[in-house]
């Protein structure tokens, strides 16, 4: 990493311091008979997510997860796992973690914008084009860049359905002990990653362990006009505007972690008192389908 990133992600760090029925089947989504999983050039572990469609949102519960409505979505790649510490200072980053016991926990206590700068690292790394212009505000995203970004709503919850129309795409509440991470499990605190059962794509973490920040702005009523296809949220406003954030935590309630539940956060990146230790993130990546089976290949066993 060149000495001016570095140097601004540190003077950055310092500055800031001083589904259809509730509990039926929906329609199910196209996918791999088993999950493809590949390992990019930086050696980090992502799942390949099929182009589908599916019935986001609920309308059976809160006000901000109605219509419940149809998205189709191209391909693209996703983390296996929450970003943890250990790839996080790989990309010379300053953790600001409150638990730093085990490198294989999830960073937590991350801002919007150090998730962004993170996603931009990895993919110098990997000699991908940067989706985030760091030299204008608000960092906006460029979504047709081949590197590393955070998800979009519609993508992280067809992730974490992984073709199942269902509130938790493994079944009801009583299966989420061991599924995830929350607050009736996890004892105030985060946990390694990978140690509950993974989606039927094989993600972990979804449900539970740490929120994720996803790349929307968000509106409570944003699902009245969301676009059918690849939708990429409200258009981009004030730069402190509240971010879609999914998944529950470790703090959360079972009903948190629901797939459609949505929650409004505030970024951070203005707020010099993020102690907010419920915040992390996992990275996605737009991919062509030649660029698939050549992932692929890299990724089978040597006969």
């Amino acid at each position: 990493m060149s000495h001016r990133r570095l140097t601004t992600a540190l003077g950055q760090a310092l500055g800031l311091f001083a589904l259809g029925l509730a509990n039926g089947c929906g329609p199910a989504q196209s996918s791999p008979a088993k999950p493809q999983s590949i390992t990019t050039a930086s050696g980090v572990s992502m799942i390949v997510i099929p182009a589908g469609s599916f019935q986001m949102g609920s309308d059976e519960h809160e006000a901000d997860e109605r219509p419940r409505h149809e998205v189709r979505l191209g391909r693209f790649l996703m983390d296996q796992f929450e970003v943890t510490h250990d790839l996080f200072v790989k990309a010379q980053l300053p953790n600001p973690s409150r638990w730093q016991d085990d490198s294989r926990k999830p960073v937590e206590r991350v801002r919007w914008r150090e998730a962004k700068l993170y996603c931009n690292e990895r993919s110098l790394m990997e000699e991908l084009t940067p989706c985030y212009d760091e030299a204008k505000p608000g960092w906006p995203c460029d979504f047709t860049a081949n590197g590393y970004r955070l998800p979009t709503e519609a993508e992280w919850e067809y992730a974490a359905r992984a073709g199942s129309g269902r509130l938790y795409s493994f079944g009801g509440a009583a299966k989420l002990k061991a599924n995830g991470w929350f607050a009736d499990n996890a004892g105030k605190r985060t946990h390694v990653v990978g140690t509950r059962r993974p989606n039927a794509w094989g993600l972990h973490d979804l449900y539970g362990n740490v929120s994720e920040w996803c790349q929307d702005i968000y509106e409570p009523d944003y699902f009245k006009r969301s676009p059918a296809r690849d939708p990429l949220g409200p258009a981009e406003g004030t730069a402190d505007t509240k971010r879609v954030m999914k998944g529950g935590s470790w703090k959360a309630s079972a009903s948190m972690c629901r797939a459609s539940f949505r929650k409004g956060q505030r970024t951070g990146d203005t707020d010099a008192c993020f102690y907010t230790d419920f915040c992390g993130f996992r990275c996605v990546r737009r991919v062509t389908p030649a660029e698939v089976q050549s992932l692929l290949a890299k990724a089978a066993p040597k006969k």
